[in-house]
């Protein structure tokens, strides 16, 4: 995280966890979730077969994929893909964490 452009205006990762958690409950028990810190670019479903779906955005569509395709050499199911889409501005810019961050929006 230290290398994201506006990086100083990051939240820490147990700000962010909680207020994430507080969102899901807004529309679903918490207890459906399992959130988890990422450190590399697959994360935990590359070595433990339990997880069933990932959330990712259309620039990291082609990571879970490779997730898919990793699992499925090591006989795990693939990942159900849930694909959120780019969201833009009215000048057709693409809304992003870092635009935010860099107060551009």
């Amino acid at each position: 995280m230290k290398n994201k452009k506006a990086a100083s205006k990051l939240e820490d990762y147990a700000t962010r966890e909680r207020n994430l958690k507080s969102y899901i409950k807004t529309f679903t028990d918490i207890k459906r979730a399992n959130i988890v810190e990422l450190n590399d670019p697959y994360g935990p479903p590359i070595n433990e077969s339990e997880y069933e779906g990932i959330v990712v955005s259309q620039e990291t569509y082609e990571t879970a994929l490779r997730i898919n395709e990793i699992r499925v050499n090591k006989s795990f199911k693939p990942l159900v893909i849930i694909v959120i889409p780019i969201i833009k501005d009215k000048n057709n810019i693409k809304i992003s964490s870092t635009s935010i961050r860099e107060n551009l929006i």
